[in-house]
């Protein structure tokens, strides 16, 4: 498989023109993040090249390293016991030559000669549901789910201080 540069940039603005592909993007690296997927080398290195993709209940983004920076794949294991799918493929990036002279221009045309690197392309299946869960900041504990964001709001509120005052008359 080949991938070109203007396949990818085609992807970016589509990206860009559209709220709900940034949305579940951010979603989408909040789950990487959330699992700790970065601190695996090399993870942090990769580029969007394909997606978001939706189907019912899952959404898949491919991602490109550098052939020699390839993801260390213990950082896809982790996501395996999540559900989700990841998929390594060798392929090819093709990018345009710097011109120089007219031998660096296609055959009869004014495009320049496109030349091949090697790349890594990662694709992840995540489901929608787990992108869902870590959005919305829940937590389980010993088979109960607590709200963060509940936690949150009493600190806000100052609920809290009621436990210290009953500490304080006891």
């Amino acid at each position: 498989m080949t991938t070109n540069i203007a396949d990818i940039i085609e992807n970016t603005k589509e990206i860009y023109m559209t709220d709900s592909s940034l949305d579940t993007l951010m979603d989408f690296e909040r789950v990487l993040d959330e699992l700790d997927v970065y601190v695996f080398s090399n993870w942090k290195l990769g580029e969007l090249v394909a997606g978001p993709q939706y189907e019912k209940y899952f959404v898949t983004c491919t991602f490109m390293w550098p052939y020699k920076k390839m993801p260390d794949p213990r950082g896809g294991e982790r996501l395996l016991n999540y559900d989700c799918e990841v998929t390594y493929q060798k392929s090819m990036l093709e990018t345009p030559t710097k011109v120089e002279d007219q031998g660096d221009f296609e055959a009869g045309s004014k495009m320049p000669k496109l030349k091949k690197s090697p790349v890594w392309l990662v694709s992840i299946t995540m489901p929608k549901e787990l992108m869902r869960d870590i959005k919305q900041g829940s937590l389980e504990l010993e088979g109960t789910t607590i709200d963060l964001e509940d936690i949150d709001k009493a600190y806000e509120e100052g609920e809290d201080n009621d436990v210290y005052k009953d500490e304080d008359n006891a």
